[in-house]
């Protein structure tokens, strides 16, 4: 992965002013090449972060981490206690569910 890559498309200050107006070039090979090569890596780092986003294991351990945090949140309060009024209630539920599972497949 390119260097350029590590920040996120769009952070560093060149991004939206190359996407909305092209650059002047005079008509010197030395100059079409060398904003021909800073275009290619621009596109190179693009493509790297892109390629990183979409990464299924990347993609996995973001919403693992998601859901771990918004677990925390609904069983602990802001000092870091555990809500125990909730963690029961969420354990009374479960038990009433398995229990009605339970029963539903001895019927069958």
């Amino acid at each position: 992965m390119s260097a350029k890559a590590s920040g996120s498309v769009g952070e560093s200050g060149d991004a939206p002013e190359t996407a909305s107006k092209p650059e002047k070039l005079s008509g010197s090979p030395a100059e079409l090449e060398r904003a021909i090569q800073q275009r290619r890596d621009h596109l190179a780092a693009t493509i790297d972060e892109l390629t990183a986003r979409a990464s299924p294991k990347d993609i996995a351990r973001r919403t693992g981490a998601g859901i771990q945090q918004k677990l925390m949140t609904l069983t602990h309060s802001p000092d870091g206690q555990v809500r125990t009024e909730r963690v029961g209630a969420v354990a009374g539920a479960v038990a009433v569910l398995a229990g009605l599972l339970f029963v539903l497949r001895r019927r069958r």
